[in-house]
């Protein structure tokens, strides 16, 4: 009895004594020496076994991803005070990761896992002001239809998920149009944690070059304000300097295809339809890790291991500055002025990059005969290249005071409603005066792109109007912290608008029309009623030569004049109140 009782003591001893083993929770990563990504099923155990080990670290399933599957947060926490996440911020920094957007670039997915797992187990020090919140993998989807192939630029791991989610979508082009439940999943995340940095982690294509590391950081301009600044002249540099002491070289984003950087490249325009488009209208300083496919895996991960670990350092000394700049930010467009809602490159101005780059040649190609892009990382190089990363605004608009939206547009409230939109609904029918859009062109994608034809090159013309509207019809102030998701939203112009996302597609269609026999005997009435509508109408005929050959345009534009035409025909539904 006493000799089981001492090999008792021996083995509670021996456990005590490696508390929390640093090979205890060891990753696919790790156990495959840098050759292997964990799976979806590997990632939420490694995570759940995390959190029963550790108070610091809490995972929770949020809501429905379009798999079926349910999409998960793991939160650290160094005081393990809970995730109460309105508490939370008010004394500590929030950093949201994202995983696995394309789960074939999937070195985020790796390096997370272990980051949690060394902050927790003392193996590195754990911020003590700094919220850590990561989604494990975002495309679940995708992670579950693994392959080994469709990564062609690939180099590493073994097998890894497919870029299209269980519906085919990529999830990085869905964060404005919200087709997918992963989408609308993420925008409860985001709102609820309402972070301060956003980090989403991918892989590059495109050039050769020497850098294991680039970074996307949202564009600075469009950014805007203090904040903007802040990012350009402080975040970006700051990072670029850890990480060179880390000897970690790390470049911007290299944005060429097919062809060799050193004649120089500008920087990514991301849009609201991206992750860090989309966050930069709730001012959260968001960036991409972009690494390079060509790198060995297990250098990739270690890399994205070093750089978040990096930024986790500056906001947890910049901290404070960053509350207050967020906090400012919402005061850089006051209503009723103008917000820039398109943007182009401004090519009077640029940055010098020392860029670390391979020679890259056109030869003969021996498969097509024509001439072919040839790197040789045999023959590296140091040069000055130019970096074209400011932008300038090419559209404006007027800041309104509110949006009128009748209840009938329910797919657009209903997004409204998921980005926490203040509303309010008329309580009475009422007639109220407003500035009323009329679409008055845009172009449209000969091609499908992510389950739309979008629009583009929209115009408008506005007018004032007095329109009666429903009792039930919403009421959305822009004094509120989504006034730019509204303005990029709703204002048609804006390039990710809901108009050139075809939410309002049924109002190009016209639902009424005429019958030439009917019609013509009908325009005659009208042009003898209208003197100078006949005018109008014999000027246009005598400027424009093939109008004046086609009889079905003069009846349809005599048609057009008239007050049997339906007002719904390109009538913009938001209204405007200045």
């Amino acid at each position: 009895m006493k000799k089981l009782l001492f090999l008792l003591l021996i083995i509670v001893s021996c456990n005590n004594s490696y508390e929390k083993p640093y090979y205890k929770h060891e990753t696919r990563f790790e156990i495959s020496e840098g050759t292997e990504t964990a799976t979806y099923q590997e990632t939420i155990v490694y995570y759940t076994e995390l959190a029963n080990n550790y108070q610091e670290i809490s995972i929770e399933a949020i809501g429905e991803t379009d798999s079926g599957k349910p999409l998960h947060i793991v939160t650290l926490n160094p005081s393990a005070s809970g995730n109460d996440f309105e508490t939370l911020r008010k004394e500590n920094r929030i950093i949201l990761i994202n995983n696995g957007i394309h789960p074939g670039e999937s070195d985020g997915i790796d390096a997370t896992m272990m980051l949690f797992r060394d902050f927790v187990n003392g193996r590195i020090e754990a911020p003590k002001n700094t919220i850590l919140v990561t989604i494990p993998i975002y495309n679940v989807g995708g992670s579950l239809n693994r392959n080994t192939g469709t990564r062609t630029n690939q180099n590493g791991p073994k097998s890894y998920g497919f870029r299209g989610n269980a519906r085919n979508y990529d999830l990085n082009r869905d964060f404005i149009k919200t087709d997918t439940k992963n989408a609308k999943t993420f925008t409860q995340i985001f709102h609820m944690v309402q972070p301060d940095v956003f980090i989403d982690n991918h892989v590059s294509n495109g050039a050769d070059y020497q850098y294991t590391l680039t970074h996307l950081f949202t564009q600075h301009n469009k950014l805007g304000g203090e904040l903007g600044k802040f990012l350009h002249t402080q975040m970006m540099p700051q990072l670029e300097e850890k990480l060179e002491a880390k000897d970690w070289d790390i470049t911007p984003y290299v944005n060429v295809f097919n062809r060799t950087p050193e004649s120089g490249f500008s920087q990514f325009k991301d849009s609201p339809r991206y992750s860090t488009g989309y966050t930069t209208l709730f001012n959260t300083l968001g960036m991409m890790v972009e690494t390079h496919m060509l790198k060995p895996y297990k250098q990739r991960v270690e890399g994205t291991y070093e750089l978040m670990k990096s930024m986790i350092e500056i906001v947890e000394a910049e901290g404070d500055k960053i509350s207050k700049l967020r906090s400012a930010q919402n005061k850089t467009w006051p209503i009723g002025d103008q917000y820039p809602i398109a943007w182009q490159i401004d090519t009077s101005k640029y940055s010098t990059l020392q860029f670390k780059g391979f020679e890259g040649n056109r030869i003969e190609s021996q498969l097509t005969g024509a001439k072919r892009l040839k790197y040789d990382a045999s023959k590296p190089f140091t040069k000055d290249v130019k970096y074209q990363n400011y932008f300038k605004p090419t559209r404006e608009v007027a800041i309104p005071k509110a949006y009128v939206i009748p209840q009938g547009m329910h797919t657009i409230i209903e997004r409204l409603k998921l980005n926490t939109i203040e509303m309010t609904q008329l309580e009475n029918d009422t007639v109220i005066t407003v500035e009323s859009y009329k679409i008055k062109d845009y172009k449209t994608r000969q091609s499908p792109y992510e389950g739309h034809y979008l629009h583009y090159n929209t115009n408008v013309s506005s007018t004032q109007e007095a329109l009666s509207f429903s009792s039930g019809d919403y009421l959305v102030k822009t004094d509120q912290n989504g006034m730019r998701y509204l303005l990029e939203t709703l204002e048609p112009e804006a390039p990710d608008s809901f108009f050139n996302w075809n939410f309002f597609d049924t109002i190009l269609q016209q639902k009424e029309g005429f019958s030439p026999y009917v019609w013509e005997d009908k325009a005659q009435l009208l042009l003898r009623a209208n003197p100078r509508l006949q005018v109008e109408f014999n000027l246009k005929k005598s400027l424009e030569p093939d109008f004046a050959k086609n009889w079905y345009a003069q009846l349809d534009w005599l048609h057009k004049k008239s007050g049997n035409y339906e007002k719904a025909h390109m009538q913009y539904p938001i209204y405007r109140l200045r």
